[in-house]
């Protein structure tokens, strides 16, 4: 009988073995065929894959699957200011230091130089087999979130607060990351977080945004738009947070009405980390794991960050999936990864060749010193103190962040050999013969424990005092990683950190030289009760690896400053509507109508710039009439400079609910000292249209102000040093 029994276990296996040789032998491998479209080598692939096997691949740590040659992949990967959190990378300026540029040609160049360094880490990682978790090609970049309030730890990684700036700077982005390749992505950029999210972080997974239709087409949606239909962006998150009742991972409306239908989105979509699980264990929309996966496919969402999407299978089986829809959804996943080319062998994907010594290599580490040097606002500079002589006698450097690395990073930050604090860019640029003197003089966030601080004192034995204060990553950030944070990563105000003012003062009490302030964060800082003691101020952001190196070269006048403000700086929160409003009124220069701190735009530079002539090429236009305009734009001072000049139009008269003013468009542009330059622009008709209360885009008839200058236009602007704009009337009819 054991006889009998081993014999037909014996002809089971044999029997299961040549199923198994079978199938492996009716494989169709012509989906390696490089020479056939996208869709029919997907295809192909695809329909010979198991229901297992499908579901298997609808997460981020996606299994291989042997028998067709389709290796394991886990598609989370960051790359928001360089390649992040996988060894060694460049890492330039964090993404609000990107948006002060106002150069969305400058930041094509850094995505392209991150897409570069991915390649290659690419290549070594795959030749050494580690497929890890941020090893891959598809990465989870941009932000283009609305920086909508400052108190918002994560809008670092944004681009500003301004709807064009965003769209600008991010389009250049994904095409940097994404290459000009007509067949191959080089790598796949991803625009997050689809919709509507911008805080508070304590209340991100259960939050319901419910912003009007105007808020919503006029701010909450327009960049999301450029990265689709311009940038072609290859991938979109769903947010965590929910919109009009239904979170964004489950929500037809934003991921098929919107996104697919209207703005003909031809990507994946993934859900943000743990939120299809979210949708029933933190949102409570659906009961259990299994229905949570169910709306969220059937939605659109594509890809799970996370494991709740394992439940598929269960949802099929109850009849809340079909297995056509998983199929489809799939289908979409290996879309992305046949365009980064990871199924073929030929040589016709040039991003192939691109070596090892492209990782850090000196042209990247330039581009990051030249990011930081264009990011580096100028906010205050009584008296011309800067640039400074670099054989000053005794300089003082001072301040928490003076010899930090931490404080160059921001969040998402790769790491490198090469960090370059403040205090070392200073000791590299000075003479020889300068005595340079250093304390620290303050912890970052806690007060001093031992009252005795000879910190102070050295002040008044210097001839210029150069104080770093600011915040880190660890301060305001992502909910997980702001360690130093009473706020989840949020900002309970704007304001330093208590022992930071108090040092501050100390300072400007003591201070035999002027004193110049060095703020370095990735939100907006008040600096009301010391910015009268000041005698210079730079905003310098987290500026990356370079940053000591650019502080110094803009502090000792190797070059101009010459960042503007992405955001608009309040004097305080008590100017700030509720943080959890997510309605635009009182928000941004564009809804803002108490006078802040700094306004959006505003930078200054070592010169003195002038806007005159101002001329449109008509004054009444009709719905299909561009208006072109243009400006002599002059350097009248004795240094050479980047400036960026900016187009606004403003309402004559407002009963729409319209904003203040809107910028429409900007160049950064250099001049030579002496030198002026014409500077035109282009306005689309289509650009000219407002959004309506219905959140229609409407050609509305009136009267219009054409404003052109190097900030926001505003009293205050002009009181603090820019130039004087030039405006117009025009009348759309």
């Amino acid at each position: 009988m054991i006889k009998m029994k081993y014999k037909f276990f014996a002809f089971l296996v044999v029997c299961v073995a040549s199923s198994f040789n079978l199938k492996a032998q009716e494989v169709d491998f012509s989906f390696q065929d490089s020479s056939l479209s996208i869709d029919k080598r997907v295809d192909i692939l695809v329909s010979q894959m198991t229901l297992e096997e499908k579901v298997g691949q609808l997460v981020n740590t996606a299994p291989a699957i042997d028998r067709l040659k389709v290796p394991d992949y886990d598609w989370w990967n960051e790359a928001l200011h360089g390649i992040a959190r996988n060894g060694k990378a460049t890492i330039f300026p964090q993404g609000i230091g990107l948006g002060a540029t106002f150069d969305p040609v400058l930041a094509k160049k850094v995505a392209s130089a991150i897409s570069d360094e991915a390649r290659a880490k690419y290549k070594v990682s795959q030749s050494m087999g580690n497929h890890s978790r941020y090893a891959g090609l598809t990465f989870w970049t941009p932000n283009v979130n609305i920086f909508r309030d400052p108190r918002w730890g994560r809008g670092q990684e944004t681009y500003g607060e301004d709807p064009l700036l965003m769209s600008k700077i991010g389009v250049a982005f994904v095409n940097g990351l994404q290459g000009d390749n007509d067949k191959y992505l080089k790598t796949a950029a991803c625009a997050k977080h689809f919709a509507v999210h911008s805080g508070p972080e304590n209340v991100r997974h259960t939050f319901n945004a419910e912003p009007n239709k105007q808020d919503l087409y006029e701010t909450y949606f327009p960049a999301f738009e450029a990265l689709v239909k311009e940038g072609k962006v290859e991938g979109v998150m769903a947010a965590y947070n929910a919109v009009y009742g239904k979170p964004a991972a489950a929500s037809p409306y934003l991921l098929k009405e919107v996104l697919r239908d209207t703005w003909g989105f031809d990507g994946y979509i993934t859900s943000d980390c743990g939120a299809v699980g979210g949708i029933a264990y933190k949102m409570k929309y659906v009961k259990t794991g299994v229905e949570a996966a169910a709306v969220a496919i059937n939605a659109g969402t594509n890809l799970n960050c996370g494991s709740t999407f394992k439940h598929v299978k269960e949802a099929m089986e109850k009849g809340l999936v079909t297995e056509e829809l998983i199929t489809e959804r799939t289908k979409q996943l290996f879309k992305t990864r046949f365009r980064l080319g990871m199924f073929d062998k030929d040589d016709n994907n040039p991003y192939l060749n691109i070596g090892k010594e492209e990782i850090h290599c000196d042209e990247h580490v330039q581009l990051a010193l030249e990011t930081a040097e264009k990011s580096i606002v100028l906010l205050k500079n009584k008296n011309n103190v800067l640039p400074l002589p670099k054989d000053i006698k005794v300089p003082y450097v001072t301040g928490p962040f003076a010899n930090s690395g931490d404080m160059l990073m921001g969040s998402y930050y790769g790491v490198s050999s090469n960090l370059v604090t403040i205090l070392e860019g200073i000791t590299d640029i000075v003479s020889l013969g300068t005595s340079l003197n250093y304390r620290s003089g303050a912890l970052p966030f806690h007060k001093n424990i031992n009252p005795k601080n000879y910190a102070p004192v050295v002040a008044s034995m210097s001839d210029v005092t150069i104080c770093v204060v600011g915040l880190t990553a660890d301060r305001e950030g992502e909910e997980v990683d702001a360690i130093a944070s009473q706020d989840i990563g949020d900002k309970a105000d704007l304001k330093l950190p208590e022992n930071q003012i108090n040092y501050v003062k100390e300072i400007a009490e003591r201070k035999k030289g002027p004193l110049v302030l060095v703020v370095a964060s990735g939100s907006p800082i008040s600096l009301e009760g010391i910015e009268e003691d000041c005698d210079a101020i730079l905003q310098i952001w987290y500026p990356g690896e370079q940053g000591g190196n650019a502080v110094a070269r803009i502090l000792f006048g190797d070059v101009s400053p010459s960042g503007h403000l992405p955001i608009t700086f309040p004097k305080s929160i008590a100017q700030l509507p509720a943080y959890d409003d997510y309605s635009m009124q009182g928000r941004t220069y564009k809804y803002m109508k108490e006078e802040p701190m700094f306004p959006f735009g505003f930078g200054l530079t070592y010169s003195k710039t002038e806007i005159k002539n101002l001329t449109l090429n008509k004054d009444k236009l009709k719905s299909k009439d561009d208006l072109n305009v243009s400006v002599e734009v002059s350097n009248t001072g004795n240094f050479d400079i980047d400036d960026v000049v900016q187009l606004y139009i403003s309402p004559v008269e407002n009963d729409d609910n319209l904003p203040n003013t809107s910028l429409k468009g900007f160049q950064r542009i250099s001049l030579k000292k002496g030198e002026s330059k014409t500077v035109n622009f282009t306005i689309k008709a289509e650009e000219l249209k407002v959004i309506n209360v219905a959140g229609e885009k409407v050609w509305r008839k009136g009267e219009y102000k054409v404003i052109v200058g190097n900030s926001s236009p505003s009293a205050l602007s002009e009181k603090l040093g820019a130039a004087k704009p030039q405006s117009s009337i025009i009348r759309l009819r």
